[in-house]
């Protein structure tokens, strides 16, 4: 009994910390996202939501964030999956391999901006391929094309990351079983289909909550590329929220977090539920 005590008086200072920077506020952002942010603070319900719902920008910031999620992270869980794959086996340079992946993951964001916007610039390599490939120039750094240059950093940013964490899990799958799927006939599509992903269902699932998670955190890149005001096609959600701060429209703002924070969530209870399923037939 006197060591649980103990156990608890060395975790009150961090559950302090939690209470009073994370979860107060937390509880307070909801009911501050229910009122009209008068001197008075008067409750009005979702007024305030059904008005952020029916902004134009809220939902252009919404479905472009969406959508480059939906696009990313699967992009990410494919290609880390694939290259965890072929750095199973041991193979000469695996090591640097794998610590190049890393690399940019570990990289300081204005280093890695100041990398893409030389590849990306009028004048820069990229263009100097497209020209040579017999194509005009692109001005990849403005309107709808800087779409690409951001997809693009997203994926080198967080594949290495994504790959390291599946190679740990695939050298844990008994190398036994594909031996036997090989004697059977079964090819590669099937022996990692029903062999490589149900061993490691647990950690597929993580790689694609992280590509997710990641995904919806490309407000920095985007904002330092384009701007507060960027081209509609990447004006995403964080710009709106970040846009209402300045102006001092903390309603706003609330009311757009929670509202974003309610479809993460949903989100990971479909990927949960789809996994949960996916663990049943493999059992």
């Amino acid at each position: 009994m006197f060591r649980k005590k103990s156990v608890w008086l060395y975790l009150l200072p961090g559950l302090l910390g939690l209470l009073a920077f994370y979860l107060v506020p937390f509880v307070w952002g909801v009911w501050f996202s229910l009122t009209d942010g008068t001197i008075d603070n008067r409750f009005v319900g979702f007024d305030n939501y059904l008005r952020v719902w029916q902004n134009e920008v809220f939902q252009l910031g919404l479905k472009n964030t969406i959508e480059l999620s939906l696009l990313c992270a699967p992009v990410i869980f494919v290609l880390s999956f694939l290259l965890a794959g072929m750095l199973r086996k041991p193979i000469a340079g695996s090591t640097f391999y794998r610590n190049a992946l890393l690399m940019p993951y570990l990289m300081p964001s204005a280093a890695m901006l100041i990398i893409w916007l030389i590849l990306f610039d009028y004048g820069g390599p990229i263009n100097r391929l497209v020209v040579a490939l017999g194509f005009d120039r692109v001005f990849w750094l403005e309107g709808a094309a800087l779409r690409v240059p951001i997809v693009l950093l997203y994926i080198w940013k967080n594949l290495g990351f994504s790959v390291v964490i599946f190679t740990a899990a695939l050298q844990a799958v008994p190398e036994s079983l594909y031996e036997y799927a090989s004697l059977e006939g079964a090819g590669w599509f099937r022996r990692e289909w029903s062999i490589t992903l149900p061993q490691i269902l647990p950690t597929a699932f993580l790689v694609f909550v992280l590509a997710v998670v990641n995904a919806f955190k490309i407000f920095k890149e985007v904002y330092f590329i384009g701007g507060a005001y960027p081209a509609e096609s990447i004006y995403t959600l964080q710009h709106y929220m970040n846009n209402k701060f300045a102006k001092l429209d903390y309603q706003d703002v609330t009311t757009a977090a929670y509202s974003f924070a309610v479809i993460v969530i949903a989100l990971f209870l479909l990927l949960y539920r789809t996994k949960s399923v996916r663990q049943g037939e493999a059992a």
